[in-house]
């Protein structure tokens, strides 16, 4: 089966065995595979490199410029891959920095985090990696995998996700580093109140301004808080800090 992606760009091809699939359902488009480690790179090059479909790039996928692929293609990229499960999270929050260029990802990552992504708030797993990704993304689970799907097994189980890279934030964010900034400082002391946890990094009074004005109660825990209303209580805190220093 064909598939309806141009371009997809998949993150640490490793020894291709994935790669050699998706370039089968790319006939007609582009399949970018980013490796960085020399052994691997030898062995897709050997197996895959006389594709045309395929192209392979030695990269660290922590650096790799997505922008440019996309540009370079005139179109917007999928991105895929195996992500190893220590660096998971940062490649997530690079592809996320990166999100005008791409439609969506669907990579393996570990069940707990993929857990996370996913959780309600007010339950434990919801946390500062389920506020900033569905801020950005629709984020579904596609696949289950348990250790021993593999071969070795792994210690954990993994979760095969997706996320649709939304146009627009699901709320009004006019500075998503800040937006970043007051999610991790709400969850940061998770056992406090959000006005504690807030004051941590912000003060006193730019915190308890920014609550009243966005009818937040202060007495609340971070895990409580949706999107939307993190979203809000960002902006309320930027113009409070913006009239302060007027």
């Amino acid at each position: 089966m064909k598939s309806t992606f141009a371009t997809v760009v998949e993150v640490g091809s490793g020894l291709g065995t994935l790669t050699m699939r998706l370039a089968q359902r790319l006939p007609d488009g582009q399949l970018v595979a980013v490796e960085r480690e020399p052994d691997m790179l030898m062995v897709l090059k050997a197996e895959l490199g006389e594709l045309d479909n395929v192209d392979i790039h030695a990269a660290d996928a922590m650096k790799y410029d997505y922008g440019a692929i996309a540009k370079w293609r005139a179109e917007k990229i999928a991105v895929c891959g195996n992500l190893p499960y220590q660096i998971a999270s940062q490649i997530l929050f690079r592809l996320l920095d990166q999100r005008e260029h791409i439609t969506h990802v669907v990579a393996m990552i570990q069940k707990e985090m993929a857990d996370r992504m996913v959780a309600p708030a007010g339950i434990k797993a919801y946390g500062a990696l389920t506020v900033i990704m569905s801020a950005y993304a629709d984020i579904s689970t596609v696949v289950q995998a348990s250790a021993e799907d593999f071969s070795p097994p792994p210690r954990v189980n993994s979760t095969v996700i997706k996320l649709e890279m939304l146009d627009k934030p699901r709320a009004p964010i006019s500075d998503s580093k800040e937006f970043s900034s007051v999610v991790h400082a709400g969850f940061a002391q998770r056992r406090k109140t959000l006005r504690n946890s807030l004051q941590s990094k912000y003060d006193k009074e730019i915190v308890l301004g920014a609550l009243d004005h966005v009818g937040i109660d202060g007495g609340r825990r971070g895990e409580t808080l949706s999107v939307e209303e993190f979203a809000a209580l960002t902006e309320s805190i930027l113009l409070a800090t913006e009239s302060r220093d007027a």
